[in-house]
């Protein structure tokens, strides 16, 4: 029984290590022919020093005269999603302590980390708590701090903030901290008083064109000047959206030129010939034209807050209606809005929403 007990085990000793052996030179051999991993073209093109920062001139000024010293403000950054935040402040970073210290001494928590009361006084105060010494290997200066990064600070319990305002304090000696946000009235006057505030704005036109190009120009991408243009009135000043689109749209078309109509598609903006349909069924005074119309556009799937913003812009802009009649059906839009960020059914916030405009332009 004793023999029986220990045969398998000592004939299956030998078999396993050389199974080992070859599994392992597989994996040696396999690791030498892989190719780099395809990344999104916002984290390809993001950045890499606070010079590559587009139309940010004022943040970039400070920064760079900051990076000469090797001396920073707590940093407060606030503006629109897509400004180049984020990439600002980790281009300085990585300027700052080169690519080997910068894991160590740079603390990255974003709105996914849980950042409540406790995260604060553990993980951050025991992150500023540890001095930074040494030097950078290419004998540049390197400054005696490390930086904690804090994006979408926003999103924070006023407890949390609060907590945070006495580690910014006390720690000051050893650590910089660089709160990033889209609402500055949702940070703690405390807070915002400690920091330096930069207002990131949407990015101009003319610079968004000219970074699209060039993204695609290195990605061999044909696009033609009116898709670019259209590109950029869609993105809205986020050049992040405007690259993720330009993206998305060139695996569409598999190496084909992208034109509006496409970007038209990819960004699920509603044609404007649809919009003229509705306002001009609006117009008839035809409630059956108006339920049909309503119920095409659900089932076409496209989104009815979508619809909200462009109506608001073309009703605004129109010049056929009166003030008075401009008023009314802007704050019906706001209202719709709001219930459609409540969770309201868009079928009927739609019709809701057309009848009153009916109402308003069949009145005359």
């Amino acid at each position: 029984m004793q023999a029986f007990l220990k045969g398998p085990s000592s004939i299956s000793t030998k078999p396993p290590a050389a199974k080992e052996r070859s599994a392992a030179g597989a994996a040696g051999s396999s690791g030498e022919g892989k190719k780099l991993k395809p990344i999104p073209w916002v984290e390809k093109y993001r950045p890499k020093n606070v010079d590559e920062v587009a139309f940010q001139d004022e943040v970039v000024a400070v920064l760079k005269k900051s990076l000469e010293g090797a001396d920073l403000p707590n940093l407060l950054f606030y503006g629109p999603p897509g400004t180049g935040k984020t990439s600002t402040i980790l281009a300085a970073a990585r300027e700052l302590y080169g690519p080997e210290l910068f894991r160590q001494r740079v603390l990255e928590l974003n709105a996914s980390d849980e950042r409540g009361i406790q995260v604060i006084r553990e993980k951050v105060k025991a992150f500023a708590q540890l001095t930074a010494s040494g030097s950078r290997s290419d004998g540049k200066v390197c400054p005696p701090f490390k930086i904690v990064i804090l994006d979408e600070a926003d999103s924070m319990t006023s407890a949390a903030q609060a907590a945070l305002r006495r580690t910014m304090e006390k720690e000051s000696k050893t650590t910089r901290f660089c709160l990033i946000c889209n609402y500055i009235s949702r940070i703690i006057e405390p807070l915002t008083s400690r920091c330096s505030k930069f207002r990131f704005k949407p990015l101009s036109d003319k610079i968004q064109q000219q970074r699209l190009l060039d993204v695609s120009e290195k990605e061999h991408v044909k696009i033609s000047s009116e898709a670019v243009s259209y590109l950029v009135k869609v993105s809205e000043g986020d050049l992040r959206k405007a690259i993720t689109f330009l993206q998305s749209a060139t695996r569409l078309m598999g190496g084909k030129e992208i034109t509006e109509k496409i970007v038209t598609e990819i960004a699920g903006v509603i044609p404007k010939e649809t919009t003229d349909e509705l306002l001009s069924v609006c117009q008839s005074g035809s409630f059956e034209k108006l339920e049909t119309l309503a119920k095409n556009l659900i089932n076409e799937g496209y989104a009815v807050a979508q619809l909200v913003n462009q109506l608001h812009d073309t009703v605004v802009e129109s010049e056929d209606y009166s003030d008075k009649q401009k008023s009314v059906i802007v704050e019906k839009l706001a209202e719709v809005d709001k219930c459609l960020a409540d969770g309201a059914d868009e079928y009927l916030q739609l019709m809701s929403l057309c009848a009153l405009v009916m109402q308003q332009l069949t009145q005359n």
